[in-house]
Formats: structure tokens, sequence, C-alpha cells
């Protein structure tokens, strides 16, 4: 039986330990949401320059977008790769290397003189990106007990607040400088601003910049699985509502350009859809706090297919609008919810590598969601059929989520009175 989780009780320690909830763990949190918004860049950056780049290379639209879809590939693989790194030596060592990564290979596409090195520039950016996400959400679920479940979403939201913020920037670096020197100038400022803030990281952490697990708190949720049967089934879950996940978030503006809108209002639908998916994710933090990472997973995946249904009915601008803004509020707690669960079902040890593997397979739904949704219309001509196939994937998600929902409750009551899930 695992016991349960209670409010923490650090009476007993020292007052230069650590303790979890503290104001040194919100402090340490403010700090990996800055790392996460300076080393997000790269996500957003790739998509405003494909015009620019295309242009000079004189290459097909398909062609410059590979090197978005290599570097989400980076993205998933560094995850699993960054948190092995994390598990093993520590948050501070994976960080050092996403800046090295992120300074040569910014300063690399700069350089570029073929589209193939800016491709292969960005599956190097995001390498280095991926520490910045997966890795720092299972750090950041160390530092917490009682607000563990916001702790995770709020780093988790680094990403989008990365996309709020440098998108204009980078479109006035490429309109005054060029792409080329603004890509040099991010690998500069990304080596800068996150140097210091991993400095400053690390001097708040002292020698907890290498983890001992030992004395971490064990899980909350036993589920009677194996680790890495869990592990399967998240991702298997991870996938099926990127892929749902993705037709809203990567046709969205050519929807609007196939249906008079003009591509400027689908890319407003997308900033409002990201926007809104800030407050989600945030909000979601804190309904995990109260209810579990399983059972805000599961609200998340119903109201996205519930927002997704929507899609197929409705398609007059206004609606849009609405139906966008309401499947932000809806899906942004998704992916972050996974990280929850992991850290209140698996040992601690093995936290970083294991959200690693899950948003691994995320990024390989929402890439596999983009590409069949494209097939589909592709065949059909219209993105009815790509909608209802997102809706059908999700449902696949919700039927994982209802299996580990029933399997916590029941072991629950088999673990008596104050076994917390």
């Amino acid at each position: 039986m695992v016991r349960p989780v209670h409010a923490p009780n650090h009476s007993g320690q020292t007052p230069d330990s650590f303790s979890p909830d503290s104001r040194q763990a919100w402090m340490r949190l403010v700090i990996a949401l800055l790392i996460g918004s300076v080393g997000a860049v790269g996500m957003w950056a790739v998509v405003v320059v494909i015009p620019v780049v295309q242009a000079e290379f004189g290459a097909t639209r398909g062609a410059v977008s590979l090197a978005f879809t290599l570097m989400m590939f980076g993205f998933g693989l560094g995850g699993v790769i960054a948190g092995k790194i994390t598990d093993r030596f520590g948050i501070v060592p994976a960080m050092a290397i996403s800046i090295a990564f992120l300074g040569v290979a910014n300063v690399l596409a700069g350089l570029s003189t073929q589209l193939w090195q800016f491709v292969a520039a960005y599956f190097l950016i995001g390498l280095g990106t991926s520490a910045t996400f997966a890795p720092l959400m299972a750090e950041a679920s160390h530092w917490f007990e009682r607000y563990r479940g916001l702790a995770v979403t709020i780093v988790a939201s680094g990403n989008y607040v990365a996309g709020t913020i440098w998108p204009p920037i980078v479109s006035w670096g490429a309109q005054t400088a060029g792409w080329r020197y603004t890509h040099i100038g991010i690998g500069l400022v990304c080596v800068g601003l996150m140097t210091v803030l991993v400095l400053v990281l690390r001097a708040q952490m002292g020698d907890d910049h290498i983890r001992d697990h030992a004395n971490a708190p064990p899980p909350r949720v036993d589920l009677k699985l194996s680790t890495n049967t869990l592990t399967v089934l998240l991702s298997i879950a991870s996938i099926s509502c990127c892929v749902a996940m993705a037709m809203p978030q990567v046709h969205i503006v050519a929807y609007c350009g196939d249906l008079g809108y003009g591509v400027a209002r689908g890319a407003e639908m997308l900033s409002l859809m990201m926007a809104c998916g800030i407050i989600s994710r945030i909000g979601s933090g804190f309904l995990a706090d109260k209810i579990g990472g399983i059972r805000t997973l599961l609200v998340g995946s119903l109201a996205q297919g519930f927002a997704l249904v929507f899609y197929l009915f409705f398609d007059s601008l206004t609606s849009l609008y609405l139906i966008s803004a309401m499947f932000g509020l809806f899906q942004g707690g998704i992916v972050p919810s996974y990280a929850i669960i992991v850290r209140e079902a698996m040992p601690a040890s093995e936290a970083a590598t294991r959200v690693g593997i899950v948003i691994f397979a995320s990024v390989f739904g929402m890439s596999f969601g983009g590409w069949v949704s494209g097939l589909i219309f592709d065949a059909t001509g219209s993105y009815a059929a790509a909608f209802a196939n997102g809706v059908a994937w999700n449902a696949l998600n919700i039927g994982i989520v209802v299996l580990l929902l029933i399997r916590s409750r029941m072991n629950a009551v088999k673990a008596g009175p104050g076994f917390a899930t």
C-alpha cells in the first residue's frame, strides 16, 4: 500500500534546508518560467520566418516547413534525453547543454547557405528547446507538494508565453535586420539571458541542484500498473489527444482562407487560442491540486472533444472566433496533466525521463495529426471529415483516461480511508 500524502510538515528541518511549497520554491518557479519563456523562442521563430526563407532559397512551402517538423521531432527526442540527464545529474547540467545547443544552432541557422542547413539547424534548436519543457516541469514537481499541479502548469505555460511575446519581436527583426541576423541575435540572447537565469536558479537550489530522490515524497496514486505499462498507456492517450488537438491548431489559418475570411483572420484565431491556452494551463493546475491529475485530464479531454464537435456545425466568422477561444480554454491544460499524473503515480527518480517519453508521444501526435488532417482534406476537399477524425481520436483518449480513473478509485478503496488520489 502506498502511504497517503498529507500537507507537508517540515518542523523538524533545519532553517537552511529546503521546504516544498515554501517562498524559496516559488522563487525557483518564477525563474523556471522565465527560462521556459526565453528558451522556447525557436518554436515560434520558425513559423514567422518561413515566408522570407522560402523566398530567399526559392523553395516550396512544404520544403521550408520541414524545418518546423524537424524542430518538433528534435523537441520530442530531446525531452527524453534531457530527462535522462536531469534524473541522473540534475536540471542545471541539462539546462547548460540546452543553452549551448540553442546558441550554436541559432547562429548556424543564420549562417546557412542552403535550405538543408537551415532545416538541420532547426532540428538542433528543437533539441535545445526540449530541456525547457518536460524536464523543467518534472523538476518543478519536486519543489511542491500541496501546489504541485499549479507549479507544473505554470512552468508548462512558458512556451505559450514565448508564443505571445516572441513572434512580434522576430517579425520586427526579420524586417529590419533580416532573418539571418535575427537568428544570430536570438542565439546570443538565449545564451546571455538563460545563462544568467540558470546561474540564479543554481544559487537558489544550492546543493540541491543535483537532486537526491531518496527523501522525495512517494507516489500519491497506486494504479497497480508497472511504470512501463503506465508510460505506454499515457503515451497512447497523449498521441490520441494531440492528434485531435492538432486539427484546429495546425489548420485553422488555412481553414479560414478556404472559407474566404483570409489567413489574417485565421492567424488572429490562432493567437486567441494560444492566449486562452495560458489561462487554461494555469487553471488546470489549480484544479489538479484539488482533484488530482487523472480527473483533471479527463475534464480537459471531455471539454476538448466538446469544442471539436462545434467546429463540425458552425463556420461563420464570429462563431469560429468564439469556438477557437473556447478550444484554447479547454485544451491548454491537457498536456501538463500527463506530467502531473507521472509525478503522482511514479517514483520521483524516474519523473523527468517518463515525462519526456510522454511529451515525445504528444509531439508525435501533433505532427501526425497535422499531417493526417491535411491528407483527409486533400481526399475529401473539406475539413469536416478531418474534424470528425479529431473527435474519434479524442474519444480514444477519453477511454484510456476513464480506465485509469477506474483503477485509481478501485485501488483507493482497497487501500482504505485516507488514501490520497
